[in-house]
């Protein structure tokens, strides 16, 4: 059972390990928040990269609510890979959520309580609490089974300090617990007196020579001092999604796994509010506002649009990254167009960024790390045909060459990649340009061609001649001939 699960665990880390971005791992940026040309992941766009980088330090501070940053530019500029580089320079305790602007369309409840939940996701909750915690190293475990095999266990513990040494009573809930956590003598652990909570810090200094005891990645730690007693500040963090989850369901805790929260009434979220502001006047809290980024945000329509002015002025907004790669175009819901698909009002509140397409030499450094990202080794000549090929069509179509060339070049028995392979890949899956050649040729062929306003004209005019001569020769009841 314990094989299969690590086995599962090591096929989800591979999964993850060659998704779109994983070769992201930061923004590149120096401590003055200079751009490298290659680092951590990112090529090039080093003005983009050097605004994201003040907008990442904006967001650590923690002052600033409500600002709203728009990454605009071509099709396969690295926007959302800036986006990634902010989440993961901005590490796990900062709340980082991603969303497409067409996922609101999809889900199962209004798109602005779509908009809602995401903004009070990205709102972190640090609450601080003292709890009363055993901490020592453990001498002796004594555990008595009942002889019938069935009832309660009950045993005692012996737990020591630098300074003192006491016994405890262990009930059936800690019992357990130290079997899950396999709890021996040697051991320094903490108890929260509330909970019961079990904790194994690592394994006492003085026991280092325990050989049959200890493993590769056993840890030492040194015997606790003072009282074996102690009051400990423990710091929870939470979003707001999750506490008004919580207290709107009667099984909150279990919809939060579920993914059924549906909607939530606006009452509950304002008590939240309130209470949240209550405990951080009283120091129990610290309110830690994150980052929401949403991609294509030119699919959002203009109610979407006006809620999101409204969210923003408040102060338990977020900072809002909006990507998208259109130009002067419509607003959905709407007949007007504006710059990006946005309304003025909105783009007035918000700082821009731009991103520009990438050089060859750029393009061909990009392809290097994606082809160290997914174990590919691939000979320069074939790098550079590949590259040739980003340029002539996009980024996009390039990397998805390097996994198929790959595979190619393994039914071969091969162990790197070669020019034949490349160009075996390009001849097997076309590109956009190619595909649109192809459909302008043959588009006769295909079904349900779309028809232009001449056209319509003409085959109504048609239409209207051929029933006008079915009248005038009185064959309007004529069956279609046989072919």
């Amino acid at each position: 059972m314990a094989e299969t699960e690590k086995i599962e665990v090591r096929d989800i880390t591979r999964i993850e390990r060659i998704g779109a971005h994983s070769h992201i791992r930061g923004l590149g940026l120096d401590d003055v928040l200079e751009a490298r040309a290659v680092s951590q992941g990112m090529v090039g766009q080093k003005d983009a990269r050097r605004a994201a980088g003040v907008v990442v330090q904006m967001v650590r501070e923690g002052k600033i609510a409500g600002r709203c940053i728009l990454l605009a530019g071509e099709p396969s500029t690295g926007k959302t890979a800036i986006a990634v580089g902010m989440a993961q320079a901005l590490g796990t305790e900062t709340p980082f959520t991603s969303m497409s602007g067409s996922e609101i369309y999809s889900l199962e409840m209004s798109k602005t309580e779509a908009l809602s939940q995401a903004l009070r996701k990205s709102i972190g909750v640090r609450i601080k609490e003292e709890t009363e915690i055993i901490e020592g190293e453990v001498v002796e475990i004594q555990i008595e089974r009942p002889a019938t095999g069935t009832g309660q266990k009950v045993g005692k513990v012996t737990l020591k300090t630098t300074e003192m040494e006491t016994n405890y009573d262990l009930g059936n809930k800690i019992i357990e617990c130290f079997m899950k956590e396999k709890i021996q003598a040697g051991d320094v652990i903490t108890i929260d007196k509330a909970s019961g909570k079990v904790n194994k810090l690592g394994r006492s200094f003085t026991r280092a020579r325990d050989y049959d005891a200890t493993g590769a990645q056993t840890r030492f730690v040194q015997c606790p001092e003072g009282e074996l007693q102690k009051r400990k500040e423990v710091v929870h963090t939470v979003t707001l999604h999750e506490i008004d989850v919580i207290n709107s369901r009667t099984h909150g805790f279990l919809a939060l796994f579920s993914g059924d929260t549906g909607e939530i009434k606006q009452e509950v979220r304002e008590q939240i509010n309130n209470k949240v502001l209550e405990w951080r006047e009283e120091g129990k809290a610290e309110i830690n506002p994150g980052v929401l980024f949403i991609d294509e945000v030119h699919m959002l329509d203009i109610e979407c649009f006006s809620f999101l002015n409204r969210a923003l002025e408040s102060d338990m907004a977020p900072v809002v990254v909006m990507a998208t790669n259109r130009g002067i175009t419509r607003i959905r819901g709407t007949n007007y167009r504006s710059p990006h698909g946005i309304p003025i009002d909105l783009l007035d509140r918000m700082i821009i960024i731009r991103t520009v397409p990438y050089t060859e030499k750029e393009v061909k450094e990009i392809l290097k790390i994606r082809c160290e990202e997914e174990d590919c080794i691939m000979h320069p000549d074939a790098l550079t045909i590949l590259t040739r090929i980003a340029t002539d069509t996009s980024l996009r179509y390039a990397i998805q060459l390097i996994t198929t060339a790959n595979l190619v070049c393994r039914r071969r028995k091969a162990t790197e990649v070669n020019t034949e392979d490349v160009k075996k890949v390009y001849s097997l899956f076309l590109d956009e340009n190619r595909s649109s050649k192809i459909l302008k040729e043959y588009q006769d062929d295909y079904m349900f061609s779309e028809i232009t306003e001449n056209e319509e004209d003409g085959t109504a005019a048609a239409a209207a001649c051929g029933a006008k001569r079915r009248v005038e020769t009185g064959d309007g009841d004529a069956q279609p001939m046989d072919h």
